[in-house]
């Protein structure tokens, strides 16, 4: 028992720990978010973040916030990152080159179940936010089809959510990499049933601070007041902080550690659960995904954190200038003292038809003369539009939808675009790396976990779904590509201008300029004209069908069917003959000669008809 205590107290003690050293980049992180949602008259001050109020009555105090733009135009170009992985055979070989698409199929099932492109879009709304996010990628056993009901027990599948940097405690925040660090902790918010419930002990609740949204009423100008919202503490009851402590393995612990601590009880302490490392090794369930890399620190950096000085300059312009047109629009009095009432005019002001009684003898009222709005006022709120374009790597293309009053080429505005997806080509590279992370992380936890056979639904590579049985031993390699190319640079706009390019140019035509009707299908369907993707080519179904075929004729003989292209299934059956006799049975050899010798005879009959075909003709003409 008192082992027991000392862990717990030992873990509890390292967290408060890197919470303080942790802390002041929490607070660089709310200042983002605030900025970020509008509320964007608050500072740091005294390790909190503190709000300013109106220092005169008729102060001006608006929000032009230019950064939600910025980082939604960026949350939108990251989305047309499709950043799918295929796996790559080990070997040229048949059977290698089958199971890695079968592998990419599992992987694309697996990312359907768990909803990844929502999980992707929360991602980068945090990275874009605060600079980091993180996933985590674990086994759980209450997912997948129910073998016993009754007993609660499930096949277990792959389980992946998003961490923010907030519940991520590294041991240092000098080391970059997320595997090289000693220790991790992930600290979360969790009711107390719900601690009962996944790791059977009950847990005192605890209030537990969280954050969440509030109004804040420090805008406004003169006559009127405002609110933005921002980010705010609040209390949650009836909860504790589970602490979930991750060591790497060491030459005394090689399976590492791993020790979940809740309130003031031991939850779980043990070996790392994972063997998601290169050759079998146990490191994190977690992948990070940053918006900009920096330097010698764990976290990365927001754009937003960049801008907030651009948008202070911006509010202050914007605001000044709307008070000195409040000025020329409403007036200025100069009034002799005791001359008039006072306090009527202050209340009324000048309107319109108004009858102004004055002492005798005393100087009417006059109106000051308040000028005009200087050029300055101008000059630098386009200075510091034009600051925001370079600091955020968005040009006003892109953010404002439109072409700015300078700019009259088209290849000039290829440029400004081009620009822009350089400068959000980094943040793509850090995403495109951690969904790799993630799918070998997935593969790995299904060689660890699958034992049995299970079913998945297969998206096949002509549009078809089928549903295949598999153990985990099946996924043999985790060896990543991504099968696509940039989309930032390729659009579906810029194929089709390409397509259209070659067909001027004559490339897509054969010797005499004709285009097949097979190639001619295809090229409407890039054009829009039909599913591009998805077009079903029947030479891939005949090599689809002769393959199946081959794996077929390991357990019995198979008649050809007189539909087959007969050309092509010889060669694909071939390819088996020319394996080695270790893998081809004598058996399995003579079932195969046998079948390509029927092959062979359709061939022959065919060739025969054509014969009699072309001889009928050549009679009838004479």
């Amino acid at each position: 028992m008192k082992f027991k205590e000392d862990i717990v107290a030992s873990v509890k003690e390292d967290f408060k720990r890197r919470q303080e050293q942790r802390r002041s980049l929490e607070l660089n992180w709310r200042l983002d978010m605030n900025f970020l949602i509008g509320n964007q008259y608050c500072f740091i001050e005294n390790g909190d973040i503190v709000e300013t109020g109106k220092q005169y009555f008729w102060q001006q105090r608006e929000v032009y916030n230019h950064i939600a733009p910025i980082v939604e135009t960026r949350l939108s170009k990251l989305a047309r990152v499709k950043a799918k992985v295929s796996v790559r055979p080990a070997t040229s070989d048949d059977e290698d080159v089958n199971a890695a698409k079968f592998a990419t199929g599992i992987l694309e099932s697996i990312c359907a179940e768990n909803k990844w492109s929502s999980l992707m879009s929360e991602a980068n709304m945090w990275s874009e936010g605060v600079g980091t996010a993180f996933y985590k990628i674990v086994w759980d056993n209450k997912k997948g089809k129910p073998i016993d009901l009754k007993r609660g027990i499930y096949e277990g599948d792959v389980s992946i959510c998003v961490c923010p940097p907030f519940e991520i405690f590294p041991e240092s925040l000098s080391i970059m990499g997320i595997n090289e660090q000693p220790s991790i902790i992930h600290a979360s918010a969790m009711n107390v049933d719900d601690v009962e419930k996944i790791w059977g002990k009950k847990v005192n609740g605890e209030t537990v601070n969280v954050f969440s949204l509030d109004n804040a009423s420090i805008l406004g100008g003169y006559g009127y007041s405002a609110t933005a919202p921002k980010i705010v503490r609040e209390t949650k009851e009836n909860s504790v902080v589970v602490i979930e402590k991750y060591c790497r393995p060491t030459s005394d612990r090689p399976n590492g550690r791993l020790t979940i601590v809740a309130g003031n009880e031991l939850l779980f302490d043990g070996d790392l659960p994972y063997k998601n490392g290169e050759n079998g090794t146990r490191i994190y369930p977690f992948v990070k995904q940053t918006c900009i890399d920096m330097i010698g620190s764990f976290f990365g950096i927001s754009i937003v954190d960049r801008i907030i000085p651009v948008q202070r300059a911006y509010n202050i312009v914007k605001n000044r200038k709307h008070e000195y047109m409040n000025r020329i629009a409403m007036g200025i009095l100069a009034v002799e003292d005791g001359s008039v009432d006072t306090d009527n005019l202050a209340e009324e002001g000048l309107s319109p038809g108004k009858v102004l009684i004055y002492r005798q003898g005393s100087t009417p009222p006059i109106m000051m003369n308040a000028g005009s709005v200087p050029n300055d006022f101008n000059y630098e709120e386009e200075k510091l539009l034009s600051e925001f374009v370079m600091i955020s790597g968005v040009s006003e293309v892109t953010t404002y939808s439109q072409v700015p009053s300078n700019v009259s080429s088209g290849t000039a505005i290829n440029l400004l675009l081009e620009q822009d997806d350089t400068r959000i080509s980094l943040t793509a590279d850090s995403l495109r790396a951690a969904v790799m992370e993630v799918g070998k992380h997935i593969l790995r936890l299904y060689r660890q976990f699958a034992l049995t056979k299970r079913i998945k639904r297969i998206a096949g590579e002509n549009g078809d779904v089928e549903m295949r049985a598999f153990k985990g031993n099946d996924l043999t390699n985790d060896d990543l590509i991504f099968n696509t190319a940039n989309e930032l640079e390729e659009t579906n706009a810029s194929r089709k201008a390409m397509v259209l390019e070659l067909l001027n140019l004559g490339l897509l035509g054969d010797a005499n300029g004709k285009i097949s009707t097979r190639d001619k299908t295809r090229i409407m369907d890039l054009l829009g004209f039909g599913n591009w993707e998805d077009s079903r080519d029947i030479d891939e179904l005949h090599l689809k069908k002769a393959r199946r075929e081959n794996e077929l004729l390991k357990e019995k003989e198979q008649t050809p069917d007189s539909v087959d292209n007969h050309e092509m299934h010889i060669s694909e059956h071939s390819k088996l003959l020319l394996k080695p006799r270790e893998i081809v049975s004598d058996e399995l050899r003579d079932r195969v000669i046998k079948h390509i010798n029927m092959h062979r005879e359709y061939l022959s009959l065919n060739d025969g008809v054509q014969a009699l075909e072309q001889q009928f003709n050549a009679e009838k003409e004479h």
